[in-house]
């Protein structure tokens, strides 16, 4: 314990106040939920059944998204096209797209009036329905099918291509392949993105409000807010919380445990470039195709269908949007210079410092919802709680943030050590010179893309403003989702395609910055 506290003392003030700041946002607004829960004797039998879909449905989502992604990776993985580079990032878009724009995107499609209802209705087919469990699925598979892609696809291309050549000496076909090479790979990386994309789901509080609801839809993070702010019920929205917690602990530390290492070794770094004989004849190359188109139009026809109709409303917008635009833009440029001040300090010592990488991750055991909920709490009994929607708003997109930033600068934290420890040491470079000097030129890259990651988070969020908003006090998700519910659809349409431009413009300037930033 004395050799803990040493440490820490060694450990620079500007990390330690990072950590402590962290914690005491997520830690004390859980004590708050913790001591008004006062046990979990107030929860009623549908809020059981909120605790029982949330589950299932994450499973669901979960498997229907990498179950669909494994032959998508392993066709972008074999086949070589123009424009594969493009529509690989392309499909990463649904990642960093606000969840109410790509809920507005999915109606269009999937929706009583949406374009497969409309090509089913000539052949005398019912139309399908978007909202209950089915659009709650449907919307978890659209935004995570890309993450699961890119997960299994990263696991195609760690298997050393020396593995391929040598298959092709020994005659392998594509199910020796298959057997020897695709599937051990694939028991290493599926529990990982299972996993991944389970706790992502738990925590989904946009698409449940907008697609969900009702006794057979409703998860524990809409079953908070419907506590909170139409039963005005606080130890039953603390309870709710807490079983939030508790399930997202508990999924955390299996996916801690769950991830397999892989068994190939290490390669020559090579490029693997797809072998004829490996990669089947006319029947695999048909189905490849047809496997990235398919997922192609499922990712991409949403953001189309926004656009086209949104497009021609932007000069129709409301008044009110504007102010909920400059809103926006100041949370999410202030909560972005949040999540780097605690990021940058807390990843570079998290690299020597088991605590700091602890911290950093702190967030991900509470949702947006349940830290809003203990922070109405504290604030309640000294001020209107309303007064702080903005405040909060910032903080808890920042502190959502931190968990993906620190992720990103880490592992080139760990080479610029490993680089130029011995040679900052020989020059005497410490404290703020070296930061200025050495460490911030070098990280400017993930800097850039970890604010970019950050500005478009926050620019979409649609959690903590439904909580602590007044009505009067919007941002610009929170004006688009009340005009989606006074069925004001073309002006929706135009706020929607706003802030589509506005996320993706924000995202492509700072990741770009730190681009233009490196000195390499």
């Amino acid at each position: 314990m004395a050799t803990r506290l040493l440490q820490i003392r060694r450990t620079p003030l500007w990390a330690v106040l990072a950590g402590a700041a962290l914690a005491a946002l997520v830690l004390g607004t859980l004590a708050a939920v913790t001591f008004r829960a006062g046990g979990l004797t107030g929860l009623r039998e549908t809020d059981l059944a909120a605790i029982r879909f949330t589950l299932w449905q994450a499973a669901a989502s979960a498997l229907i998204s990498c179950a669909l992604a494994i032959p998508v990776a392993r066709a972008l993985h074999r086949r070589r096209f123009a424009g594969r580079g493009l529509l690989i990032s392309l499909l990463g878009a649904p990642f960093i797209l606000p969840v109410i724009v790509a809920v507005f995107g999915l109606i269009a499609v999937f929706g009583r009036r949406g374009l497969v209802n409309a090509a089913l209705a000539p052949f005398g087919i019912d139309p399908i329905s978007i909202y209950g469990a089915q659009g709650v699925i449907i919307a978890h598979v659209f935004f995570n099918l890309p993450l699961a892609t890119r997960m299994i696809l990263h696991g195609w291309k760690a298997i050393p291509a020396e593995r391929f050549r040598l298959a092709a000496t020994l005659g392998f076909g594509p199910a020796e392949v298959t057997r020897h090479l695709e599937r051990p790979m694939l028991r290493s990386v599926l529990p990982g993105a299972f996993l991944a994309i389970f706790l992502v789901c738990l925590t989904s509080f946009a698409v449940a409000l907008t697609l969900g609801g009702g006794p057979r839809a409703t998860t524990v993070e809409l079953a908070i807010y419907q506590a909170f702010r139409f039963d005005f019920d606080m130890g039953r929205a603390a309870s709710l919380a807490l079983v939030q917690v508790a399930i997202s602990v508990v999924a955390l530390l299996i996916a801690a445990r769950a991830t397999l290492p892989s068994s190939f070794g290490a390669g020559h770094d090579r490029r693997a470039t797809p072998i004829r004989q490996l990669s089947g004849g006319a029947d695999r190359v048909a189905f490849d195709t047809l496997a990235i188109l398919l997922a192609a139009v499922f990712l991409l026809l949403p953001i189309g269908a926004v656009f086209a109709r949104g497009l021609p409303a932007l000069a129709e917008l409301p008044a009110m949007i504007w102010p909920a635009t400059l809103t926006s833009l100041v949370i999410a440029l202030a909560s972005t210079f949040v999540t780097l001040a605690i990021a940058l300090p807390l990843a570079l010592v998290a690299t020597r410092r088991r605590w700091a990488e602890i911290a950093a991750m702190l967030p991900m055991t509470a949702s947006s919802l349940v830290m809003g909920t203990g922070a109405f709490l504290i604030a309640r009994p000294f001020v209107n709680p309303t007064d702080l929607a903005l405040p909060m708003v910032l903080l808890t997109n920042a502190a959502l943030s931190v968990p993906f930033a620190t992720r990103i600068l880490m592992p080139e934290i760990r080479t610029l050590q490993a680089d130029y420890d011995r040679l900052a040491a020989s020059l005497g470079l410490h404290g703020f010179a070296r930061l200025r000097l050495l460490t911030i030129p070098r990280l400017a890259r993930p800097l850039g893309f970890s604010a970019g990651l950050a500005a478009a988070f926050s620019m979409g969020d649609l959690g903590v403003i439904t909580l602590f908003s007044d009505g009067q006090t919007r941002t610009l998700p929170l004006a688009l989702f009340q005009l989606m519910g006074s069925y004001r659809m073309d002006q929706a349409a135009g706020a929607a395609s706003l802030l589509l431009i506005l996320t993706f413009a924000l995202f492509w300037a700072l990741d770009r910055a730190g681009h233009y930033a490196d000195p390499r």
